[in-house]
């Protein structure tokens, strides 16, 4: 009788244990299936290089590469404070020829500042030198800025580019100052973008003002291909059409 018991209490106490261990083990099993998916951290530094090809390098309206093609390629590093780093290299038309008769062939644009939002609107703070390796007299250092708002696919933009004066302007300053407008929506691969600027100064004693249209698509997630009108209303630059390719990695 008494190992009839002891077996009885074994059986009992297994079946106690069994069911103590299931109890715990379905409560866990219940949260891990609620349990929301881990989300990724944001990378604190980013870095973004693209490389395209252009068939006129337009800067404000005029030709830097003779209305000839251009290859141009950056680099742009960024934390996720808002301070950045980019470095755009682009091949020009022959400029800043010295006396022994060479003048550099790529302009170097190296730029430092910072991107954030304030108040719904998004800032942009940088100082940028532009550089021509064998050039000469012809480097300079710029202050660019500039504010946009966005609503929905709409953003609307403005800006200043501030060039202090220096022997590359003749000792005096210049000054840009330009409003654009980007339609993007998130579910199209289409968008397009339109700006106008004004300039004055060093580089427009007589003030010039330009102007263009583009339309872009992205084709497989890292290509851009684009089309923009570029005219401003300088006699010795003509309107032209341009075409772009770009790469992002």
């Amino acid at each position: 009788m008494l190992g009839v018991q002891s077996e009885t209490f074994a059986v009992t106490l297994r079946t106690l244990v069994f069911i103590a261990a299931l109890a715990v083990a379905l409560p866990a099993q219940s949260l891990a299936q609620e349990a929301p998916p881990a989300v990724e951290a944001e990378p604190v530094v980013t870095l973004e290089v693209e490389i395209g090809v252009v068939s006129d390098y337009r800067y404000r309206g005029v030709s830097l590469s003779k209305d000839r093609p251009a290859l141009q390629a950056s680099a742009t590093i960024s934390h996720a404070a808002g301070v950045y780093g980019d470095v755009t290299v682009s091949t020009i038309d022959e400029y800043g020829i010295g006396p022994d008769g060479d003048g550099a062939g790529l302009e170097l644009s190296l730029t430092g500042g910072w991107a954030g939002s304030a108040g719904g609107f998004d800032l942009d703070l940088a100082l940028a030198a532009y550089l021509y390796p064998d050039g000469t007299g012809v480097n300079y250092v710029e202050l660019p800025l500039s504010v946009s708002r966005t609503w929905d696919a709409w953003t609307l933009s403005a800006g200043l580019e501030y060039a202090p004066a220096q022997e590359a302007l003749g000792d005096e300053d210049n000054a840009y100052v330009w409003l654009g407008g980007d339609w993007a929506p998130e579910d199209s691969d289409w968008a397009v973008t339109a700006w106008v600027g004004r300039e004055d100064g060093a580089w427009a004693p007589d003030g010039k003002t330009d102007w263009g249209l583009g339309l872009r698509r992205a084709v497989g997630g890292r290509v851009t291909l684009g089309l923009t009108y570029v005219d401003t209303d300088v006699s010795w630059a003509d309107a032209a059409l341009v075409g772009e390719v770009r790469a992002t990695f």
